[in-house]
């Protein structure tokens, strides 16, 4: 995989935020070690000072894009982390067929198999998760959602959009329906609002949605 330009939104003395390309692990698992977005965040901040750490506050599925918050403290870490039910987090969606609603709150709760696979139950030992979208827009084939979660499960987008019959369009694990022109899941993490840990500054961040969404639905 090729070495991707480190992708700034925001920095200052606690934190970075960063816009991960998709096809990138957030951190290194058993068969990749080096081409990670926390590698690459950490280099950089390595070469303003060799003492500088980098921590991870959260995390986005490897094929998801968008906005992640690294922290330069166990401190900021922390914080950050105390108050991750407070944080904002909006997505964009393209998905497969005409969504019928124009808004709705999906609730299940989620449980995975010993090969990682997630799926909704309504069996409460599971995880809660609870997913809003709005519909923006669609045609024939797909259509455009905004998506804020509620709850940071893994997969839930993903697997409680399937649970409605409209999954999101390239997914590999989630949606039988292949598009050879579709080279990426369309699902792009574009806002983040949250208090700054340590200046209390309530923080609104948000990035382009990629050109190839709107080339799908236009919205």
């Amino acid at each position: 995989m090729r070495k991707e330009k480190l992708n700034i939104v925001y920095e200052d003395n606690s934190l970075i935020v960063v816009n991960k390309p998709s096809g990138m692990l957030t951190i290194s698992n058993e068969k990749v070690k080096d081409n990670t977005l926390y590698h690459q965040v950490s280099l950089y901040l390595k070469k303003q000072n060799k003492d500088n750490k980098v921590f991870i506050v959260h995390r986005l599925d490897k094929d998801t894009s968008g906005l992640i918050i690294f922290a330069k403290s166990i401190k900021v870490k922390e914080k950050l982390q105390e108050d991750w039910e407070n944080v904002k987090r909006g997505y964009i969606a393209i998905v497969s067929g005409q969504v019928a609603k124009e808004k709705d709150t999906l609730t299940s709760y989620l449980m995975t198999t010993k090969t990682h696979y997630v799926y909704s139950t309504k069996n409460k030992k599971g995880k809660l998760a609870i997913t809003e979208y709005e519909r923006l827009n669609y045609n024939s084939l797909y259509s455009a959602l905004k998506i804020n979660i509620k709850t940071g499960r893994r997969n839930q987008i993903r697997v409680q959009l399937k649970d409605i019959k409209h999954p999101i369009v390239g997914d590999k694990t989630y949606n039988e329906e292949k598009d050879k022109h579709i080279k990426r899941l369309c699902l792009h993490a574009n806002y983040l609002e949250f208090k700054h840990p340590l200046t209390h500054e309530v923080l609104k961040l948000s990035i382009e949605d990629p050109q190839e969404f709107k080339k799908l639905v236009n919205y």
